[in-house]
């Protein structure tokens, strides 16, 4: 397991069904704000990985000169979006595990079989309880309710409304122990921890592997049934929802069109299938072709945020309503979070069902509901807590 290995407040982590990396220490670091954070990123990446010697017998993705990387979701946001190139990466991948020092000086990159370092034990167990922010609920029923009166006058199709959760972490808290649980709980997810953002995403913004482009979109939600039939016959609502299937539909469209330009091959399935997670169903569908521009991941992302399924349709309509409607910040809520390597392959998560933790221990979680002309406040209030409990199980 790669996360007794990990600082214990200073966590790296990407890591899905036991596979990925994890990253000791910072030897480089780059922040990036405004509507430019995504290219500057790109060009900023590119110079690193041109001046850097790379030696990489395994040749293996993930191996090599790699960084984490979170974004914000608004160009507007107070929170930076950072790259991160850890001193070290211990990673595994198909039962190979490999170790990557990085030295900056003579920026030098070398990868091969690990003698990683000792892992320690996690610190002492704590529990906190995360209470309403910013958005209480009468405060998001009242969002939720304007948002559909804008939807039915015809001001947008779609837009989605999160709203906060806040707590606060002891002095002594180890952050490894809020991971194992999230990695342990929801092993099919994406589990990362980069800058303090920590948390447990299904879904795959983009995976960039050797020319091939992927990305799972999910939008359409309902919860667990309590036994197996209850649970079968939710999954059949869920998808014969005509409320989540107009939900899927955009998402899915805002995919195709921001990753058509830089693929002749893309395609996806016609009708949704149902995704089970430990706490709920999602409509999902998965998107792939052949990169016919050799765009890298960072350049995809940048194509891809925000998608339909975090913001909205029409995008800016919905972005300038999330502005208006959501009291707080979103920082690096919504937004990619991920690895990029030297080649500009790597993997982008959506930043869901996750949280950050900044430097004075407070932790902010977030969840959200895509609003549609057939939403009930009330019923969109309830599928965010649904989205909260991976957060608030793992710190309770």
């Amino acid at each position: 397991m790669l996360i007794p290995l990990l600082d214990a407040r200073h966590p790296l982590l990407w890591i899905r069904k036991g596979q990925g990396m994890a990253g000791i220490g910072e030897a480089l670091r780059l922040e990036f704000t405004g509507p430019n954070r995504f290219s500057d990123a790109c060009e900023a990446w590119r110079q690193v990985a041109a001046a850097a010697t790379v030696v990489d017998p395994l040749n293996s993705p993930g191996t090599g000169l790699i960084a984490f990387g979170a974004f914000a979701f608004s160009a507007q946001s107070r929170l930076s979006s950072v790259i991160i190139v850890p001193s070290l990466v211990i990673g595994k991948r198909d039962g190979v595990f490999w170790l990557t020092r990085v030295t900056v000086q003579g920026a030098e990159v070398q990868t091969d079989h690990p003698v990683p370092p000792a892992a320690t034990g996690f610190g002492p167990e704590y529990r906190i309880s995360l209470l309403p922010g910013a958005a209480k609920p009468d405060t998001y029923r009242a969002a939720v309710e304007e948002a559909v009166s804008r939807i039915n006058h015809g001001d947008l199709e779609k837009v989605v409304l999160a709203r906060d959760l806040v707590g606060r972490l002891p002095d002594d808290a180890d952050l490894r122990r809020v991971i194992f649980d999230l990695a342990l709980g929801y092993p099919d997810c994406w589990t990362f921890a980069v800058d303090g953002l920590i948390g447990s995403s299904p879904e795959t913004l983009v995976r960039v592997d050797h020319g091939t482009v992927s990305a799972r979109v999910l939008a359409g939600t309902i919860s667990r049934g309590r036994d197996a039939e209850a649970d079968h016959d939710q999954a059949v609502a869920l998808a014969t929802s005509a409320k989540d299937l107009d939900e899927h539909r955009f998402a899915v469209a805002s995919v195709m069109n921001a990753l058509g330009p830089h693929s002749r091959t893309l395609a996806t399935s016609e009708i949704p299938f149902t995704l089970k997670l430990p706490n709920l169903w999602h409509l999902a569908s998965d998107v792939e072709g052949a990169l016919s521009d050799g765009s890298t991941s960072l350049d995809l992302i940048a194509s891809l945020h925000p998608t339909a399924a975090v913001a909205g349709t029409p995008t800016q309509d919905a972005l300038q309503l999330i502005e208006r409607l959501e009291p707080f910040d979103r920082g690096r809520y919504a937004g990619p979070v991920g690895w990029v390597g030297a080649d500009g392959d790597g993997e982008w998560a959506v930043a869901l069902r996750c949280a950050q933790v900044d430097a004075g221990g407070t932790i902010t979680a977030y969840a959200g509901a895509g609003i549609v002309s057939e939403s009930d406040p009330e019923h969109e209030l309830i599928e965010t807590k649904m989205k909260f409990r991976p957060m608030v199980e793992a710190f309770g």
